[in-house]
């Protein structure tokens, strides 16, 4: 597997959008660009990476505009390797509307499972994607944000972002 990647500013610090010719593939947030690629081949340890030419620099755009707060614009492509369970609940969270949120419990019932929360803070966990499959959207069923990959406080802002571009 061969992974382009490229790295943008956002509000919310670097992101990193790696890519193969099928589509996106990984989507992290942070402040050190060598920790994001550190991170990209830790996800893909046997994939060649490698920082790519401006053949998808519209997806880039795309989801820099995402993590600004904004509507989507494009259906980006994916080429993810997960479980069934796990693109269950990333397509369920792909249907929730920015700026809203759902809960854990919510997500399990809609993805017709009801007992399986832990399976699915698992799968918010794993999800590569994030920003376009928008794991930042589950909370706890008490209202209060849960771990964030990229931290807390990214979430809050990304859910402040999306709730005041929503109005």
């Amino acid at each position: 597997m061969r992974i382009g990647y490229s790295i943008a500013k956002s509000t919310l610090g670097k992101v990193l959008v790696g890519a193969t010719e099928r589509g996106v593939s990984a989507v992290y947030l942070g402040d050190a660009e060598a920790k994001l690629v550190e991170e990209l081949r830790d996800e893909y340890p046997r994939a060649e990476l490698v920082a790519a030419d401006d053949s998808f620099e519209r997806w880039v755009r795309e989801i820099v505009q995402r993590v600004e707060g904004k509507p989507p614009r494009v259906e980006l492509p994916l080429d993810l390797q997960a479980t069934a369970f796990q693109r269950r609940v990333w397509q369920e969270l792909q249907r929730i509307p920015a700026g809203t949120t759902r809960t854990y419990s919510q997500v399990a019932r809609a993805v017709g499972n009801p007992k399986a929360v832990r399976a699915v803070a698992r799968a918010c966990a794993t999800n590569p994607v994030s920003i376009v499959v928008p794991c930042h959207r589950v909370i706890r069923e008490d209202g209060n944000l849960a771990g964030y990959r990229w931290g807390l406080s990214r979430k809050e802002q990304l859910l402040a972002q999306e709730k005041s571009a929503a109005r």
